[in-house]
């Protein structure tokens, strides 16, 4: 999952004489960009950390595009000064062992020109360590008292650096005096030792005597940037985790899900093939891995894991047999089982749903587990009752009402899962009947594209916290029951950061299978093993952003609209207060800001008790909100009949609209968040390609509009660990939007010879 923009940051303060952060800003070898000759270079940032990129262009005197060719120089003395592309997008060394370096882009005229000699130019800039991981945990629930360990990896081998960590109330770092924090311990090892690793830094949190409400709190790490090319200012990467305080007791940490557990093996842990790495040279490069969702068993009684194609199966590239391990290899250095110790081999690979069949419409994959390596009871990491030390108890998924078969999931059902990376969440359903294309890469590092699949019919799942990266494979389940609903494979994150985890429903899950995969005895029926039905103790870290009662933020929420909004608003009201006038029920009407449609305004009418009307859709072209003028509205829940409408209006419109606008990846059913009463049909967008203007409405029904990155699956990507101790490399976009960096230092450390 790729754009969680708020979860590491770097904040800019640059010297205006030298940069202006943005695409305005320059450099340039002597200052005088009017001497002719001369060529400016336009930078983006003056100082950036190891996980982002800077874009570079070059100018001549006369605002022209100069042909330059770009290279780099200084930089770290063991990693080197990065690479610059032929396109002036720079990358910086994947790690330092200085805390800060300094690094020259030169812009080398390649073309003359008839009037004048160009001349090279130099920019400067500034590198800093940023953070190889999110801090871990990324998420975890604690009591009254409770105390935890949080640790953070920088990307710096040697030096000095450490992380700055203190707690916020918020993902912006507003100070909170929940709990406290002890003092920070960083480990360090020299450049050249035998075995160099990471700076990893360390500190304690432990939760105030009284916990009164269900309460989030952040531990927020920050790493100091060097000054600016010699002046005050400096840069700050940021990176967060969140913990939910909780007035019960209960303590859950998702490291446990990542652990090497002892057999029989419970689900909900980390998992995943024991191919499943790229390999260099004969040297393994990096690694995936995913979740163990659940235990099906076939007619027979033959008992199979069942997880994702792309975790178990490597997206349609293993063949049946091959090795199954826990934990997965991103939770063990990326050594195979075979090659050293820190896994178990578990099961072997039986079947999958081919993911490049047009008759698939799921991703999922089934192994038959070895004799004694997995709990035959089909027994999920805290999917139990709470214990006398606060900890949950691992259970069955519930199969008494369904025999094994599992649920429909209903739009606001309330459901959880238990995974690899953030252990168990709760949220809820979002939006049914999504249609959705999900990326596919043929290697860990997702560098080589195989597919955009198109699935129709999934589960929307949304809420803070609920998934991300290595929960692929996990068991959706209804948090009243525990019943089946989903098997988690896709997800991201939107503009305002919340997660929207896709599911495919486990009825197609299981006749897929029972049509493509027989079992290893030659038969199928296959079923959930499980237990009765029983509740699941709901750690909810947030929901999304549903609908609430906006009087007392409209007008904060309006002021901030672009002017051309607030034109197009003033000149509808006098039509809304025609209707206000005309219209029993109605208080009064103003400007809003829409909730469906981010950054667009709409018109707000405050309804009374008395009000048992429709209001239109939209008023002069723009969206109209229904606000309780009394307090937060009733309805919970769109009508059914305008469910059974949107249902009927997203099936004729989803194909169309996703073909017609290459912007639009999913097109689903949920809940309007301007008028909650109604259905909506929801689009998801991919905010780095919607250009023009998107639908107010389809067929006179209200569209909602989610602006996120596209879809990818969601194994985590790691890479070998360079000692005892040092951290892994996890593909997680809370650091930036822009990605990781795919490799660890090579500081004369021993590689991992691949198996034979």
């Amino acid at each position: 999952m790729r754009f969680k923009p708020s979860h590491a940051l770097t904040a800019l303060a640059a010297p205006a004489i030298l940069v202006v952060v943005g695409c305005g800003g320059h450099v340039s070898a002597s200052g005088a960009d009017a001497a002719a000759g001369q060529i400016s270079i336009h930078a983006a940032a003056a100082q950036i950390d190891t996980s982002g990129t800077t874009q570079y262009s070059a100018a001549l005197a006369n605002g022209e595009a100069a042909k330059v060719a770009w290279a780099v120089t200084g930089g770290d003395p063991t990693a080197g000064p990065g690479s610059i592309s032929a396109s002036g997008l720079y990358t910086p060394p994947s790690y330092l062992t200085q805390d800060a370096v300094n690094v020259t882009v030169s812009a080398i005229p390649v073309k003359q020109t008839t009037e004048f000699s160009l001349t090279e130019s130099t920019a400067d800039l500034t590198v800093t360590p940023g953070f190889l991981q999110p801090l871990t945990p990324e998420n975890l629930t604690i009591g009254a008292n409770g105390t935890v360990t949080i640790s953070g990896s920088i990307t710096e081998v040697g030096g000095s650096g450490s992380i700055h960590f203190s707690l916020a109330s918020d993902t912006a770092g507003t100070p909170s005096d929940l709990g406290t924090l002890s003092e920070s311990h960083c480990t360090r090892s020299a450049v050249f030792s035998p075995n160099p690793a990471y700076t990893v830094c360390t500190v304690t949190y432990t939760a105030p005597a009284v916990v009164a409400t269900p309460t989030p709190i952040y531990v927020v790490g920050s790493l100091n940037g060097s000054p600016i090319n010699g002046a005050s200012a400096k840069a700050i990467t940021r990176s967060w985790m969140r913990i939910l305080l909780n007035s019960s007791g209960i303590s859950s940490n998702p490291v446990a899900h990542q652990a090497h557990l002892a057999v029989p093996v419970q689900l909900g842990s980390s998992s995943g093939s024991n191919s499943d790495y790229d390999a260099n040279l004969g040297q393994l490069s990096d690694c995936c891995g995913g979740t163990l969702g659940a235990l099906l068993q076939d007619s027979t009684g033959a008992q199979y894991v069942l997880s994702n194609n792309h975790v178990l199966a490597r997206s349609d590239q293993s063949t049946a047999g091959e090795t199954i391990i826990q934990p997965g290899l991103i939770d063990n250095g990326c050594t195979p089982y075979g090659v050293g110790p820190g896994t178990t081999s578990v099961a072997s690979l039986t079947g999958f749903p081919a993911l490049n069949s047009s008759a698939t419409n799921v991703d999922a994959a089934i192994a038959r587990a070895n004799p004694g390596a997995v709990d035959t009871k089909g027994n999920i990491l805290e999917l139990g009752t709470r214990q006398q030390d606060g900890t949950l108890a691992a259970a069955p998924p519930g199969v008494s009402s369904t025999n094994g078969k599992g649920e429909i999931a209903s739009l606001g059902m309330m459901v959880a899962k238990s995974g690899r990376t953030t252990g168990l969440t709760c949220a809820a359903v979002s939006a049914i009947n999504v249609d959705v294309v999900v990326d596919y890469f043929t290697d860990c590092a997702e560098t080589n594209h195989a597919m955009a699949k198109t699935f129709t019919n999934q589960i929307a799942v949304s809420g803070t916290s609920f998934s991300d990266a290595g929960d692929s494979g996990a068991l959706v389940v209804d948090t009243a029951d525990a019943e089946p609903v989903g098997l988690f494979f896709a997800g991201g994150t939107d503009a305002e950061g919340v997660e929207h985890a896709i599911a495919n429903p486990v009825s197609d899950v299981l006749t897929e299978l029972n049509s493509q995969v027989p079992g290893i005895t030659g038969q199928t029926n296959y079923s959930f093993v499980g237990t009765q039905d029983h509740p699941v103790s709901c750690l909810n870290y947030g929901s999304q952003k549903a609908p609430e009662d906006l009087s007392g933020t409209i007008a904060a929420s309006f002021s901030r609209l672009p002017a051309s909004e607030l034109e197009r608003v003033e000149a509808a009201l006098p039509l809304a207060q025609q209707l206000q006038s005309v219209t029993a029920g109605i208080a009064r009407v103003s400007g809003a800001a829409s909730k469906d449609h981010p950054g667009e305004g709409a018109i707000a009418f405050f309804t009374e008790p008395s009000f048992n009307g429709a209001l239109p859709a939209t008023i002069d072209g723009l969206p109209t909100v229904s606000i309780a003028a009394e307090g937060p509205s009733v309805n919970t829940q769109p009508r059914a009949a305008s469910m059974a409408q949107l249902t009927a209006v997203k099936q004729r419109n989803a194909a169309t609209l996703m073909k017609a606008n290459p912007a639009i990846f999913g097109v689903g059913v949920g809940q309007s968040f301007d008028n909650p009463s109604e259905a909506a049909l929801v689009l998801f967008v991919d905010g780095k390609k919607v250009s023009g203007n998107l639908p107010e409405l389809i067929e006179g029904q209200r569209v909602r509009v989610i602006l996120m990155d596209r879809l990818h699956v969601t194994r985590s990507h790691g890479t070998p660990s360079q000692a005892p101790g040092s951290c892994l490399v996890i593909h997680d976009s809370r650091l930036t939007p822009t990605g990781l960096s795919d490799t660890v230092p090579d500081l004369k450390s021993s590689p991992i010879l691949l198996p034979e």
